[in-house]
């Protein structure tokens, strides 16, 4: 989910998946998947911007967590014969 703001200054919450695609007029006008049409006072680039740091945060997240229980380097004991 992203923030914008509606022409006439109201915040908004955007869920990204749903872009269809970003045209720039005078206004930056995005076209939903449902059809619905929105105007914002953010650039395109700061559209763009903004669902780029969102889909990081949420791939940061789910990232798969490694836990390495070995010792670090250098701190293992030689072997004895």
């Amino acid at each position: 989910m992203i923030r914008l703001t509606r022409l006439n200054h109201a915040h908004m919450v955007l869920n990204s998946d749903l872009i269809e695609h970003i045209d720039v007029t005078p206004d930056t006008v995005i076209t939903l998947t449902t059809g619905q049409i929105l105007r914002v006072r953010e650039t395109a680039d700061e559209v763009v911007e903004r669902i780029v740091e969102f889909r990081r945060r949420v791939l940061d997240h789910d990232a798969p967590r490694v836990i390495d229980d070995a010792p670090p380097a250098g701190d293992c004991e030689p072997a004895h014969d």
